[in-house]
């Protein structure tokens, strides 16, 4: 965090994701802006940051800007804001599938780095990942999980995986919940089982080092109950269902980029 101390950042857009950065980060030296008086209101509750309906009022204090705006307003907060972007502004975006070269048609002089940051942020356990090795992005990425140097031709395969695969994960421990009710299982059980499981099956990947497939092996005894049930997954075709989900989302992220108006 010494590389960041000190510097001012300028978050335009307040949404969750602001939010979760805001928090990890708890600088003295933000501000945030936003369409919603309700969110700045938060925020300033919250984080005693300083806050401004105009994006040009926030910006021009800075030396970091966030675009934490969605995609399909993207161009038009570039539009407003280009003008007023300095050469020495370091410019952060977390859009999904936005190209750094879309950006580069409004901002011309300033430093962009193209990013990805996803939902576990929100608890200090996200993976950003960005497009450029810049120190000062990465410093203020970890302040909310890990961070990755992924080249951007590949950033829409990161949005799929990364930034979407979050929601694939609750939908599964959705899915186990819903089979420990069936079962027999109270809900607070089944939702408690459900929530430790998939913690305590990501942990154990993250640790061990081993494939997943390998950890999948070591759980499955031969003619036991995981083998059962692994049987059912595959006739039903659920390693090819979360794969073709990711492309789906992979392409989604390209079609954004597309969808950015000049």
């Amino acid at each position: 965090m010494t590389l960041i101390r000190g510097k001012k950042i300028a978050f335009v857009g307040a949404g969750r994701m602001a939010e979760a950065l805001i928090k990890g980060l708890n600088s003295s030296g933000i501000c945030a802006s936003d369409v919603s008086s309700r969110r700045l209101k938060l925020l300033k509750s919250r984080y005693r940051i300083k806050t401004f309906k105009n994006n040009i009022d926030c910006i021009k204090r800075a030396d970091v800007i966030v675009l934490a705006v969605k995609p399909k307003t993207m161009g038009s907060v570039l539009r407003e804001i280009g003008p007023s972007v300095r050469p020495g502004h370091l410019v952060i975006s977390i859009a999904a599938g936005v190209p750094t070269y879309s950006i580069r048609k409004y901002i011309r002089k300033a430093g962009i780095v193209r990013s990805m940051p996803n939902n576990p942020a929100l608890v200090g356990a996200g993976v950003t990942a960005i497009s450029s090795k810049n120190r000062i992005a990465e410093a203020i990425f970890s302040s909310v999980g890990e961070v990755v140097v992924i080249p951007e031709k590949l950033m829409d395969a990161v949005t799929a995986l990364s930034g979407s695969g979050p929601a694939f994960i609750y939908l599964a421990a959705q899915a186990l919940e819903e089979g420990g009710r069936a079962a027999g299982l109270s809900r607070k059980a089944a939702r408690k089982l459900a929530i430790e499981t998939v913690f305590g099956a990501g942990k154990t990947m993250k640790l061990s080092g081993k494939d997943p497939a390998e950890l999948a092996d070591m759980v499955a005894s031969p003619g036991g109950t995981t083998r059962a049930g692994m049987k059912v997954l595959s006739r039903l075709g659920f390693k090819k269902a979360v794969k073709s989900a990711i492309m789906a989302a992979a392409g989604r992220s390209k079609e954004l980029g597309r969808e950015l108006k000049p």
